[in-house]
Order: structure tokens, then sequence, then C-alpha cells
């Protein structure tokens, strides 16, 4: 018999399990997209995991319970504190219900191992459900035993939160990991919320989206970013966010709105879920008009000092005549709803001394308010322009192209970049322009204003932004934004799997983007390419539920293959419970595995392989 040190055989234990994990089944990715602060939509599907709660219910009790039972327990695995506290629990009902979640909890953990496990329990109980996931069985004295946990539990009033912390445990086994393809911020409410969400995450990345950008942008002191920001979240009503959400006083910029700006039909924010009063509802129009001309202003000096964004085109405040039309190319367009009166025909581009101020006071805020500092930091250590994850390739919008298919190429400063050697540059310049956030003339800042507009964004994916156009011009042609290539060309195979090439995959795994809302009612499909190529925005943000004619789509990737879940709009948090109304999904199989995937061929296994050869190689007689 060999004699092995005590070193040497605990690496060989190590080997041993690093070789075991390989063999279970992959775990559940859960990939979302385009949340735009639809807080508790977002929550209520990362709570029943796409569905996936209710499809574990149906399959453990199928024939035991009736439809509106196995109802009931999905809801009390979604919010176990709201269902929970509804009625009074007699004994033997305590006694069935743990019983069930405990069956449950068994079942979506099955894939996972017992250390893994473990370090997911709850402290309080850590002990009690260990015993109750691993050991329960119907053998006379393990269920005496076990009922005499469930009766002291019950006993020491402990029920309530023994069965909360279940369905937190259930809710964390069902889907592993999170993928959030981009676009947290904007539009609606509680993107804060979401972002807090996020954070108590234990696995997940993020994929930036443009307006994820736009506020990490205006967080580090870019002008035109800032502006635009203001200008949105009084778009949209949503100034709420900035006031209670990030504790940003916007009352100076409020006060310099109504000094010099008037009624104006143009500038009201769109429809949005909480009602704004009178008072709101008219400082939302005037701060609106403010940073639109102030946005407009701030773009001009960037678009002057780095000539090659090629942006000169919205350089629109200066071709304004004084009978309120505008040059635009060979024609001339008369203006609508005009609030010109702070644009200095002599210097179309200059702030005035008080916009200046205005400005400078909220980047202050900006950059002092601890919560957004907080935000903005996850963002950016745990956000990527683009993500390779299990094969698949994913990132927010494109990858800006010519239209027979070249990778189209970028200049900054002396250097062209395209395809991914683009994306990777974005991805640093980010991360420069957030370590410098006293700088906001520098490169890296700038480019972070271009990511929002630039024809070379891969987050934009436009030719030219028509904000100015949209506000002031009546004739619609005008306002068309034409999409960039990439967005024809994604229904091809073989320009998919040059895609591919390009990040060093084999065409075997997924593109998978967001973005671009999906027109269901059009008959489009968010299925690509054959398969190649995945979207799924289908419109979470109920700005465009009325032309997507859905509420979005999430995906899932588990060891038996990839679904697409469709949903339906969703009521809110109070009457989803109340109604005991989930938010309808329908699921379409994207990719059907004959056998399942393992660890052994995810990105996790490959690092297994490679810490257990070289434990091997380690102890390997040879080698010595």
């Amino acid at each position: 018999m060999p004699m092995h040190t005590e070193d040497q055989l605990n690496d060989f234990i190590e080997i041993i399990n690093l070789e075991a994990i390989q063999q279970l089944p992959k775990a559940t990715e859960h990939f979302v997209s385009d949340l735009h602060g639809e807080y508790e939509a977002f929550d209520h599907i990362l709570r029943n995991g796409s569905g996936s709660i209710r499809e574990k219910v149906e399959t453990l009790f199928q024939y035991s319970l009736t439809a509106a039972e196995k109802t009931e327990l999905c809801f009390l695995i979604y919010y176990p504190k709201e269902v929970l506290q509804e009625k009074d629990y007699p004994h033997e009902d305590w006694i069935q219900l743990m019983t069930q979640l405990v069956k449950v909890a068994r079942f979506t953990s099955s894939k996972y191992t017992r250390s893994k496990v473990r370090k997911a329990l709850p402290k309080q109980f850590a002990y009690i459900l260990e015993e109750l996931l691993y050991q329960y069985d119907s053998d006379f004295n393990k269920e005496a035993y076990y009922k005499a946990i469930f009766d002291k539990i019950i006993d020491l009033s402990l029920a309530p939160l023994f069965c909360e912390q279940l369905a937190f445990l259930i809710q964390r086994f069902v889907v592993d990991h999170l993928h959030v393809i981009g676009d947290i911020y904007d539009r609606g409410p509680a993107p804060d919320k979401i972002i807090d969400r996020l954070m108590a995450l234990p696995s997940l990345d993020i994929q930036l989206g443009n307006h994820d950008i736009l506020w990490i942008g205006s967080y580090c002191g870019s002008f035109p970013c800032l502006a635009s920001t203001i200008r949105i979240a009084a778009r949209y009503g949503n100034l709420a966010l900035l006031k209670e959400g990030y504790g940003i006083d916007l009352s100076k910029a409020i006060a310099f709105s109504r000094k010099h700006y008037q009624e104006n039909k143009g500038f009201y924010p769109k429809k949005t879920v909480d009602d704004l009063s009178e008072e709101e509802i008219h400082d939302a129009m005037l701060l609106q008009q403010a940073f639109a001309i102030i946005q407009f202003k701030v773009e001009a000096a960037v678009i002057k000092r780095r000539p090659e964004f090629q942006l000169a085109d919205r350089l629109l405040l200066g071709k304004i005549t004084k009978d309120l039309q505008i040059q635009l190319e060979d024609h001339f367009e008369p203006l609508i709803h005009a609030c010109f009166q702070l644009v200095d025909p002599e210097a179309p581009y200059l702030l005035t001394d008080e916009e200046q101020k205005v400005l400078e006071d909220l980047l202050k805020q900006f950059q002092s308010s601890e919560r957004l500092a907080t935000h903005v930091r996850f963002l950016v250590e745990k956000g990527t322009i683009y993500q390779i994850y299990n094969g698949n390739l994913l990132y927010h919008g494109c990858i800006p192209c010519h239209p027979d298919g070249r990778f189209l190429s970028v200049s900054f400063g002396k250097t062209s970049y395209q395809g991914k050697a683009l994306m990777d540059f974005f991805q640093e310049c980010v991360k420069q322009s957030f370590a410098t956030p006293e700088r906001t003339d520098d490169l890296a800042t700038d480019v972070l204003w271009y990511l929002w507009c630039g024809e070379g964004s891969s987050l934009f994916g436009k030719k030219s932004m028509k904000t100015f156009e949209r506000y002031f011009i009546s004739n619609k042609h005008t306002h068309i934004e034409e999409k960039n290539a990439y967005y024809t060309l994604r229904e091809k195979e073989a320009f998919c799997r040059r895609l591919f090439a390009a990040f060093g995959l084999d065409s075997t795994g997924h593109i998978i983007n967001g973005h671009t809302p999906v027109k269901v009612k059009k008959g489009e499909t968010p299925i690509k390419a054959n398969g190649h190529l995945l979207v799924i925005d289908g419109g979470l943000s109920r700005s465009y539920q009325e032309v997507t004619g859905i509420a979005g789509y999430t995906l899932l990737s588990n060891s038996f293959g990839m679904t697409l879940a469709a949903h339906q709009p969703f009521t809110d948090r109070q009457t989803a419970i109340k109604e005991r109304k989930d938010l309808m999904t329908q699921k379409k199989i994207i990719l059907r595995q004959t056998k399942r995937i393992t660890v052994r061929q995810t990105d996790i296994g490959k690092q297994l392989q490679a810490e257990s050869a070289s434990l091997f190689a380690k102890n390997n007689p040879i080698n010595n």
C-alpha cells in the first residue's frame, strides 16, 4: 500500500470532490433585459423564476393538490410574509405546509452539492434544514424525528419565520445565476430598487445598456449625460427618483426653470404609473424645456473638442433662423414648441451663468449622493459591455456593422477600433472614467456620452439621435432614427457565425441581445438566424407594451436546454397577491438536449478541470 503524506491525501480528496461536482447537472441561468425601472414586475419574475417555481409545484403535486391549492402554494413561495399574514393556520395545516415546502426545497436543491446548499441555508435554521433536506424518508423512526422538529417549531411560534426562510431558499435554488442584458434605468419609476435587489443576489452579471451608461456618465462628470438624465426623468415624470431615491435637491433647477420657461404643450411628461400633482406636472414640463436646451449646449462642447465623433449634425441651435425655421440639409423646416429664449443667436452654444451654476450644482449633488455612488460602483464592478458565458455571447445592443457585414471602424484619438476591439475599448473607458470623476472633459468621459448617441456605439445602434427634431419639428420624416445594418444582418446564420468567430467562439452557443423591443403585435419573433440569436426585450417597460403587445421576454437555460418565456403585463404587487394573479407566461423551447448538460461542460466545469489537473500534476510521482 503506497504511503501518502497528509498534504497529498488532502489533495487527492479534493480531486475526488472536483471530479464528482463535474457530473452534477448544469445549474439554471436566468436572462432578463430592459427592466427600465419596472421594479414590481421584475421582482415578481425573480420570485417565480419566470414560471419555474410553478413548474416544480406542478411536477411534485400534480395529483395530490387541486389547481387552486397549487396556486396558493406558489404564491406562498413567491410572497411568504404577505400570504402567511392573511390567516391563522391550525397545527396540522402548519405541518402540511412545512412538509410541502421541504419537498419543493429538496427538489430544487437536488442539483447542487451539499456544500453549496449548506452555504445558502439561513443561519437560524441551518442545522434543522440540512437534516430535513438530506435525510427525509418514510422510515418510522425518521418520520417521528421530523414530526418532532415540526411540532416544536410550531409550539415555539417559529412556523411563519421557518416557512418564510424555506420559501426564500426555494427562490434561491430555482435560479443559480442571473444575467441582466442591460437597461435597468429610465422610463419606469424604481431602477434604484432594482439595483438594491440585484445587489442582494449571490451570483449575477450585467451587460450595460445605453440608459445605464447615461447614469454612469452623469455620475462620472459628463455634462451631456447629466443634462440628458434630468431631461428624461422630467419627460417620464420620474423626478421622485432623483429627489427621494438619491437625495438630489432639484429646488435650484426648478426655480431656474420657473423663472425662464413658460407653458409649453410639447414638453408635458408622458403618462406615468404614479399620479402626479398639477404642480409636479408643471415643474416637469418646465424642467424638460430647460434641460433640453442645456443638453444641446453642453453636447456642442464635446462635439467640437472630439471631431472624430462625427456628430456635427447635432449642432442645430446655430441653424435656427429669426423667423423660427431651421435648415436641414437642402430644405427648411418650421419649428414648433419653441423655447429658445436663452439661446444667444451670436453664441448659441454658450451656457448662461445661471445654466452653468445649475449644472455644476447638480453634478456636485450626483457625486455626493452616497446611494447613487454605491449603485454606480456596483454597475461598474458587475457590468461589462459584453460577456461570454458558457459558450453564449451576451451584449445589450449590437456590433456596429456596414451593410455588407464588415465591422464598422470607429476612431478615437489616433486609433481605430472595430468588432471585439471596439467593445473592449468601450469597457476600458467605463473603468477609466469611473476612476477619475473629477475630470469632466477627458476622452474616457466623453466616450460615455458617445456610447449614448454615437453612430459607432454598440449600445445606441443607430446612425443619429433625433432629440431636437422630435421636440421641435412636426414633420415625422425628420424623426426617423436609421438603425445600424446589424439589425438586418442578425437574421442571417452566416453573419452570426462570423460574430462567434470574432469573439473566439464556435457557433454552438447563442448570441443574446436586448435593446430593441420585439413587436409581437406585428408578427416579429425574438428568435433570429434559425435560433443562433435571441432578442429578449419584449417590453417590460409599460411605455412599450402598446407597441410590443406583451410585457417582455426572459430566458432560462438549464441542463435540459434553453426556454424562452413571454410574459403578459403585470398589474401590481398588491393586486397580484390579493387576487393570486400570477404573471402569465408562455414558454417556447429553443433548444432541447438529448442528454442533460453537466457542470463539466460549463465554464465552471473548465475551472474545476484545471484545478484538478493542477493538483494531480503536483502529486504525480513522474513530476517529482
